[in-house]
């Protein structure tokens, strides 16, 4: 019995175990910064303009060029001065690279104008330097009764001036 135990014991010795984890070889891989649950407003001249609200948020400061990831979805809300939401973006996934100051925004992405204009889409880009939104994926406007389609289109930021390129719809004509 004890040469069974001592047996046990020797070859439990044997194996190596370090609990510490192994060095991380790739900064630009690691995020900085990551943040699970998140709700932030943003004010212009101490009034609430903007909510950002995702499940996670990492910033990539060391990746060429740093970003920013939202692995599990984005969504923003425009609020008028009475805190009602006036416009709003959601998507899947989002991306923003700091660098060129693009916001690429993919999968299931809706957004509605200060109009009630609502647009659907699989992905779109956001220039922040030109205030620019454009795409070349598949979109779907909804005007009240008015349906537009097409495959890509440009906006001004608000959404409220677009051109729709490859167009077709159904617009209600009054007899």
């Amino acid at each position: 019995m004890v040469g069974v135990l001592a047996l046990a014991v020797s070859s439990c010795s044997n194996k190596e175990h370090h609990p510490s984890a192994e060095a991380i070889i790739d900064r630009a891989a690691m995020p900085v910064l990551e943040e699970h649950d998140v709700v932030t407003l943003i004010s212009d001249s101490g009034v609430t303009r903007y909510r950002i609200i995702a499940e996670r948020w990492l910033i990539y400061d060391k990746s060429t060029p740093p970003c920013w990831d939202f692995p599990f979805g984005i969504k923003l809300e425009q609020f008028d001065e009475n805190l009602h939401v006036e416009a709003s973006l959601r998507a899947d996934r989002a991306h923003y690279d700091q660098e060129a100051q693009i916001w690429r925004l993919w999968g299931h992405v809706r957004a509605m104008n200060n109009r009630g204009d609502k647009f659907y889409t699989e992905e779109l880009f956001w220039n922040r330097e030109t205030e620019r939104i454009y795409s070349d994926s598949a979109i779907a406007i909804r005007q009240n009764e008015t349906l537009i389609r097409g495959i890509g289109f440009d906006a001004n930021q608000t959404m409220t001036q677009y051109t729709i390129r490859q167009t077709n719809g159904i617009i209600p004509v009054k007899e």
